[in-house]
């Protein structure tokens, strides 16, 4: 089994081809397990964690509602933002500037066989990265993603989730809001959630903005530990 992961850290990139390269990431592992198969090739397979800022999108999940999305065709373009149909699960989201997305392309039968496991470990690489900052997040049950004062009437959700598995290969993944423009998430509804406020972590401290590498840094450090992986870091990848 191999543990190593690529940390491939791409900057400010358009969502389409964003998009694009964790499909030819995904191929390039599922190619391998599919030749390993064929061939008992005995080949390793890679795992790739990339970390993206998109300029801003709103993103529909493959059993996503469009109602969900407020705005029009027209009102997307004054808005400055771009409207995708994707193949992970979940509804609508919102990525834009200052919020920190991140897409493990991992082949899971090197860790393990278990895509809810999978999810609830992404969920709690955010809760230990928010307690850092003396923010109590939470889960919310029956939705994926981390909340803050879930059981009271001021629940918010401050990281978004949605992921596609195939041959336990996956790819799409999290998106934390940090210093986030919250007035683009108006313009949907977001998750498809009614009734409850959206966050980011600097409204949650009271701050401008907080250093989107220092978190960085917090998140890869519990993934690294909970996923019991090893990281070899790449800057900048097309």
């Amino acid at each position: 089994m191999n543990k190593n992961i690529e940390v491939r850290e791409l900057g400010q990139k358009d969502f389409g081809d964003t998009w694009e390269y964790q499909e030819l990431l995904f191929k390039e592992i599922l190619d391998t397990k599919i030749k390993n198969r064929r061939e008992d090739a005995g080949l390793e397979t890679s795992n790739y964690f990339l970390l993206v800022e998109h300029p801003h999108v709103y993103t529909l999940g493959k059993s996503g509602d469009i109602s969900n999305l407020l705005l029009s065709e027209t009102q997307l373009k004054e808005k400055g933002a771009t409207f995708y149909k994707i193949n992970r699960g979940g509804d609508i989201t919102y990525h834009g500037p200052g919020q920190i997305v991140g897409y493990p392309i991992l082949d899971l039968e090197n860790f393990f066989t278990d895509i809810h496991k999978y999810l609830r470990l992404l969920e709690e690489m955010v809760i230990l990265t928010l307690a850092e900052y003396g923010i109590h997040g939470t889960r919310s049950k029956g939705e994926t993603g981390v909340w803050i004062d879930i059981d009271t009437p001021f629940a918010r959700k401050i990281c978004a989730m949605g992921v596609r598995a195939s041959r336990w290969v996956t790819m799409h993944g999290f998106a934390l809001n940090v210093n986030a423009d919250l007035g683009y998430f108006d313009n949907i509804i977001p998750c498809g959630i009614k009734g409850k406020a959206v966050t980011s972590l600097h409204v949650e401290l009271g701050v401008e903005s907080v250093a989107l590498d220092e978190v960085k840094e917090k998140l890869l450090k519990h993934f690294k530990t909970l996923f019991e992986a090893e990281f070899i870091t790449q800057k900048t990848e097309a």
